[in-house]
């Protein structure tokens, strides 16, 4: 293919996108995005990156893949500025992976997730592909939610399979193949912040996990929480923090972090969780110690309650209580659920004998039960 006469330029119709050749007059745009920190983050651009990387990518490398095949770079061009870089790479066995950098200015506003799509469809149309591969270093939600939001299915964990300058990590990796739906598969919940009286649900944070650290490795924690880890460190509170979004991600659970509305200290953890369970939908609680005994997380769990039964459309929410945790049980019954059963011998605890665990439930039909205890 000639370059630039036989780049196709790609439209959706919509306001301000074109995906077209690049010129040179992208070089100074595309540097000043390439030295942008968090793109360097999760790219395997050099660092240092300089402006001669740039020109050499732009009017070299591109070029070359497309008269010589094995990459087709577009610039992305939003409201007639450069934006962006989307290509299609390899080609063998009738597929290829997708790759994509975004500058800092256009982010946000679900431009790259308009531009995968349609590089997507070309390579189906136009290529005749049946498959294109996304892949992505754990930890980039950014672009996990454009592929998400393009139609990437089935993603799953390579571990070590990345490399960047000289560094192996995880990756993230999803398919689409071609005649399959280019709009998203399943949920991705959005977790919002939720005022209370005196406290707040909000989104976890990185800065969160002192105080996750510290009331991990409290001995009445311990004692309900056997199956964390001991010591609990702050590899363990990152390792949650991911699950927490991983599980947002998935459509799986949504999980708050209950804070002190004056001063934003965590004060716990609530969750409603199994989520695509048709059954029922299952509510867990975590306190810190210094947040025990003052009613914060009956309100929280009040909270989370009228929120799942309200926005994600919950029918019957239950949770389960170690026999021995009366304040739990306190918890469960001032939120409203109803003691319904008891599974026997089912809790583990850390050496190695098992308790009885009480089950709670709610319907969706008793909210008026949750109403009136608050």
């Amino acid at each position: 293919m000639r370059f630039p006469e036989d780049v196709p330029v790609l439209t959706d119709g919509g306001p301000g996108l074109v995906l077209r050749a690049h010129t040179a007059a992208d070089v100074d745009a595309a540097y000043e995005m390439c030295s942008d920190p968090e793109f360097q983050r999760w790219t395997t651009v050099p660092v240092p990156y300089e402006r001669q990387h740039a020109e050499g990518y732009l009017l070299d490398k591109i070029p070359a893949g497309w008269r010589d095949g094995g990459m087709w770079a577009w610039a992305i061009e939003y409201d007639g500025r450069f934006a962006g870089t989307i290509d299609l790479r390899d080609g063998r066995g009738n597929g290829g992976e997708i790759g994509f950098g975004l500058a800092p200015w256009a982010r946000g506003k679900r431009v790259m997730s308009r531009a995968a799509r349609l590089v997507v469809q070309y390579a189906f149309e136009g290529f005749g592909w049946d498959v294109v591969v996304w892949r992505a270093f754990v930890g980039n939600w950014d672009s996990r939610r454009v592929a998400w939001r393009t139609g990437f299915r089935e993603f799953t964990t390579v571990r070590g399979s990345g490399v960047s300058r000289g560094v192996r990590y995880d990756e993230w990796v999803a398919t689409i193949r071609s005649g399959e739906e280019l709009e998203p598969q399943g949920r991705w919940l959005t977790i919002p912040v939720i005022d209370g009286e005196d406290i707040r649900l909000r989104p976890v944070r990185d800065d969160d996990a002192a105080r996750v650290v510290e009331g991990s490795n409290d001995e009445r924690t311990k004692q309900w929480l056997p199956l964390l880890p001991e010591p609990y460190g702050d590899d363990d509170a990152r390792t949650w923090f991911a699950q927490i979004r991983e599980s947002a991600a998935t459509g799986e659970g949504i999980s708050w972090m209950i804070a002190d509305r004056a001063s934003d200290e965590l004060l716990g953890n609530v969750s409603v969780f199994r989520l695509n369970s048709p059954s029922g939908n299952e509510v867990g609680y975590w306190m810190h110690p210094a947040a025990r005994g003052k009613g914060v997380m009956t309100e929280a769990v009040r909270l989370a309650v009228r929120y799942a039964f309200g926005e994600l459309g919950c029918r019957r929410l239950f949770l389960r209580a170690t026999e021995g945790n009366a304040a739990s049980q306190h918890v469960a019954r001032m939120a409203g659920f109803r003691r319904v059963g008891t599974t026997r011998a089912e809790s583990t605890r850390r050496d190695g004998t098992f308790e009885n665990l009480l089950l709670f439930d709610l319907l969706q039909t008793d909210a008026a039960v949750v109403e009136s205890a608050g």
